[in-house]
């Protein structure tokens, strides 16, 4: 339970960051707000906003209470995700966001449109609706909720409903701007506060002698969890198969996820340079270098300090009672200023891909300030939805964090191939992207029902694979395509900045000690 000095502190904050969000979001008395402004921040963002806001985006209530949660019972390889996705990052920004910058496109639909045809465009933005309200914006808010309750003694459904009025509250106004530029205290108070939780965890195991002794004795009692590679004994192999992890379908989500994925390219999008943004990307890819010892870190210490939990995802919320009083209050709002932030991004994308890929081709020439209006209904609506319908979609779950990879890795293979087929071949054909999409899910579904010991993230290979060579043929058999007005990939730059290239080389070099390390 929170003490009243840490109410205090958190009632505070909340309404420092709703000034903050209203004066950012002010308006120029002479200029009226368009769709540029409003989803895209008047494409003006510099690479510290970016950067901030890229992180704050993808780290919420799936990362902080869901990563913790499989910390806890798998251990240190579930970082994987975080240190590989910081290499991904470096090749999004080298390779694929050159080309979605000169393509001059508000959305990921966008580009399909331009590359294929409407058809391929109406599908995929209907898909990523779906994904969007009813895996991530249910998953973020009920395991918010959960947290809420834990450390706040709120119950979960009250909880539920502060962090969606607190992120309409000041995102509805503002857009894509107050959200970006407030993520930068939002991140930086997650940073703090993650942080400082690892370092008591880590005092508090080594009864007070220090961070280095507390981590030794960490490794000393829950040797099992300090495993980058899992051998196939382990009971958790299926989820993360050893050294497939390194070489398949990781990199297939990851891909999927930070190249391709709406409210998470939005931000580089709104650049106000395609250099800006590469910079942008690569100051993202060492604050993800960091997650692990503020979202991994603490699940792994509660083995130690709260051996008894009956579901691992309470890892997290449980070790908040290292939290002295007054600190406390400022780590919760870190754990709230998380998960508004996600909640904000996430229905900021999903205005944007309603508006501009499904609303304005049905109702086209009317006024900015009418789409600006149906994009803040669509951001209201999506809210409303998933706190409906996260407690019966998410309530039988103990990892949402394995949930939700597991859910969306039966479509990320299909759309990494139509994407990078699209990008990279010419000659592919809307009905090779289209086959692409159906068999993504045909295969993934066929797969787990009639080869169920193959482990997940093998299966997002095998289905990646597949759905290539479907591609790849139905392309070859097929018409070519016609519709493309996409910008072609001679006219595109991939040449990047030596400070970008410098800092690419040091991620790839710390992600590879890491592994040596903890191999």
């Amino acid at each position: 339970m929170l003490h009243i000095i840490d109410i205090t502190i958190f009632v505070g904050y909340v309404l420092a960051l709703l000034l903050l969000a209203l004066y950012i979001s002010r308006a120029d008395k002479e200029h009226q707000r368009d769709t540029k402004d409003y989803f895209l921040a008047g494409k003006a963002l510099p690479w510290w906003a970016i950067g901030a806001s890229l992180i704050a985006s993808n780290i919420s209530a799936e990362q902080i209470i869901g990563m913790s949660g499989s910390g806890y019972a798998i251990g240190l390889a579930i970082a994987s995700y975080e240190w590989m996705a910081a290499i991904t990052l470096i090749l999004v920004g080298k390779y694929m966001l050159p080309i979605f910058i000169k393509n001059e496109i508000f959305t990921m639909p966008q580009y399909l449109e331009q590359r294929f045809d409407k058809r391929v465009k109406t599908i995929l933005a209907l898909f990523w609706l779906s994904v969007y309200i009813f895996v991530n914006l249910t998953a973020v808010l009920w395991l918010g909720g959960l947290a809420i309750e834990t450390v706040a003694g709120v119950d979960w459904l009250y909880g539920m409903i502060f962090l969606a009025l607190f992120s309409l509250a000041y995102s509805l106004y503002g857009g894509l701007k107050a959200v970006a530029y407030t993520d930068i205290i939002q991140v930086v108070l997650l940073i703090f506060g993650g942080l400082l939780l690892s370092y008591l965890a880590l005092n508090a195991i080594s009864d007070n002698q220090g961070v280095i002794a507390g981590f030794s004795e960490l490794t000393k009692q829950a040797p099992d969890h300090f495993k980058m590679i899992l051998q196939q004994s382990n009971p958790h192999y299926m989820s993360l198969p050893g050294i497939s992890v390194l070489l398949g379908g990781l990199w297939i989500m990851n891909i999927s996820y930070w190249g391709f994925n709406q409210y998470i390219i939005q931000r580089a999008l709104a650049a106000k340079s395609i250099g800006e943004a590469q910079k942008g990307i690569a100051f993202a890819a060492y604050l993800k270098l960091l997650m692990p010892l503020i979202v991994v870190l603490p699940g792994i210490a509660a083995v130690v300090l709260h051996p008894n939990l009956t579901a691992p995802d309470q890892a997290y919320p449980s070790m908040m009672a290292l939290m002295p009083t007054g600190i406390k209050g400022l780590v919760f709002a870190a754990l709230v200023a998380a998960i508004v932030s996600s909640l904000a991004s996430m229905t900021n994308s999903i205005s944007t891909i309603f508006t501009m890929d499904i609303y304005q081709p049905l109702q086209p020439n009317r006024s900015q300030t009418h789409y600006v209006m149906i994009g803040r209904l669509a951001t209201l609506v999506s809210l409303l939805v998933a706190l409906g319908v996260a407690q019966p979609l998410l309530g039988q779950f103990d990892q949402a964090f394995q949930y939700i990879q597991e859910f969306t890795g039966v479509f990320t293979p299909g759309i990494v191939v139509i994407f990078l087929m699209g990008m990279f071949w010419r000659q592919t054909s809307a009905a090779g992207a289209l086959a692409a999409a159906l068999g993504s899910a045909v295969f993934s579904f066929s797969l787990r029902i009639f080869w169920p010991e193959l482990p997940f993230m093998d299966r997002v290979s095998v289905v990646f694979i597949l759905c290539l060579l479907l591609c790849y043929v139905v392309s070859l058999l097929g018409q070519p395509s016609t519709q493309d007005r996409s910008v072609a990939l001679a006219e595109v730059s991939f040449t990047t900045a030596r400070s970008f290239n410098l800092s690419a080389l040091g991620v790839v070099i710390i992600v590879n000690l890491l592994y040596v390390t903890w191999w």
